[in-house]
């Protein structure tokens, strides 16, 4: 009995561990984090009777090795480079939370299929739209007038077109992000001309100003953050990678804009402030703080509902940063207050909505990018200003960590096992959102989700 047992208990802990990868690999493509990717793969591992699961993840590869008696199976997956789907991520962690003992490896294999091949929550046109709302509202945020918002909102939306056309074409990652940027800004430049021609009174070195609102959507939020977040808790694997993948689409974006400003003589510096009343300063950054975060959370693939709550967050937070900027307060203490407060909202709320904090606290916290001082450090490389590259690189690499600093300590303060240096992985704490889950579950007799909003 025990030789012919022995080869069923190994397939069956088999078929266990394809079903432990293939959430972990959905989670992976979707663009989350490691934390999150090892955590959700814990859940329905522990569901699925498995009794020890490591795992060591990075950009596009998972190591998985799973236990149960004394069975052992190590898997490999690779994926993609990985693209932001919000609502991909959104239900792959409803899916894990609410996974309990005795699921069966056929059932957990059927969701995952249902969600893989949902089609994304928006159309094209919406997510260029989205892009457009976010470049118009960060242009405004950054002092543009009206002419560098409808300029940059413009340039986004072609650049963001050109880019899911090319996605389409399965070309090099690198190469679409280059000729995006190049479209976003030659079309940011032609507006700006056409503007002046047809109102004298506009001004070209003010539109040249506002130069890199246009490609802001290109900003690879969610590795730079998640890289961060990752490096915090010492997942060199997972965060190096990111960083790499990160520090390459901003330079492929990089290039493409400054070819266009190197072709027309422009130079992206910064805008003097509004002359605008206090008043009506406050309440066109918080009505831009919303537009910004939303078009974000649209070209993410965000949920709707989970979308408004998330531009609500990050309204309040950016405005706040800018005052106490506006004050005199240090920019970088600023930001991570700032930051801090994100991470604060996102956590709460996503222990209510069952919704991961992380495709919340992204959005949020783009708006605060310093995107012209970027720009300007990649100029100053290419025409070997090595001072001007470094002070501008330098500035944006602390504005970066002050950020990631301010999500990684609220994640510190409302995780108990984010402390932990090594989690185990099938033993983590049942968070609120999974109590709220099972008890609707309990209540109803099913295994239905409850209403998210």
């Amino acid at each position: 009995m025990s030789d012919l047992g022995a080869p069923s208990a190994h397939l069956a802990l088999a078929d266990k561990a394809d079903a432990v990868c293939h959430m972990g690999a959905l989670m992976l493509s979707a663009g989350t984090g490691s934390y999150r990717v090892k955590a959700a793969m814990g859940r329905v591992a522990v569901a699925l009777g498995v009794d020890r699961l490591d795992a060591q993840v990075s950009l596009n590869e998972i190591i998985v090795t799973t236990r149960a008696g004394d069975e052992t199976v190590t898997q490999v997956v690779e994926v993609p480079v990985p693209t932001v789907n919000a609502a991909r991520i959104a239900a792959l962690l409803r899916v894990s939370l609410r996974a309990r003992p005795g699921l069966r490896t056929q059932d957990l294999q059927r969701q995952l299929d249902r969600i893989e091949l949902r089609r994304a929550p928006y159309p094209h046109a919406a997510i260029v739209a989205g892009a457009a709302l976010a470049s118009l509202a960060f242009a405004f945020l950054n002092n543009g007038h009206l002419q560098e918002c409808l300029a940059a909102g413009l340039g986004a939306a072609c650049g963001k077109y050109v880019q899911l056309l090319l996605r389409r074409a399965r070309l090099n990652h690198l190469a679409i992000v280059t000729v995006a940027a190049f479209v976003a800004a030659a079309v940011f430049v032609l507006t700006g001309w056409a503007m002046h021609a047809a109102l004298p009174g506009t001004s070209q070195a003010v539109h040249a100003a506002a130069f890199t609102s246009a490609i802001l959507f290109l900003v690879p939020g969610f590795p730079l953050l998640t890289a961060a977040l990752d490096l915090t808790r010492f997942d060199f694997t997972a965060g190096t990678a990111r960083l790499w993948y990160a520090g390459l689409i901003i330079f492929a974006a990089g290039i493409g804009a400054w070819l266009v400003a190197w072709g027309f003589g422009l130079t992206p510096a910064p805008l003097a402030p509004l002359d605008v009343s206090p008043p009506a300063l406050l309440a066109l950054r918080l009505l831009a703080g919303f537009a910004g975060v939303f078009g974000f959370a649209v070209t993410f693939n965000t949920p709707w509902r989970i979308a408004l709550m998330t531009s609500a967050i990050g309204m309040l937070a950016n405005t706040g940063r800018l005052l106490i900027v506006d004050e005199g307060g240090h920019p970088l203490v600023a930001a991570t207050a700032a930051t801090l407060a994100v991470g604060l909202m996102a956590g709460w709320t996503s222990q209510r909505f069952a919704a991961p904090r992380i495709i919340m606290s992204v959005p949020a916290v783009l708006i605060m990018i310093p995107g012209a001082a970027a720009f300007r450090a990649l100029v100053g490389l290419v025409n070997g200003d090595v001072l001007e590259a470094l002070t501008n690189a330098t500035s944006v690499l602390s504005m970066v960590v002050a950020l990631a600093a301010g999500l990684a300590l609220a994640r510190m303060l409302t995780d108990p096992a984010w402390t932990r240096p090594a989690p185990t992985w099938t033993k983590m704490p049942l968070t609120r959102a999974q109590r709220r889950l099972r008890s609707y579950a309990s209540t109803t007799g099913t295994r239905a989700q409850p209403p998210t909003g």
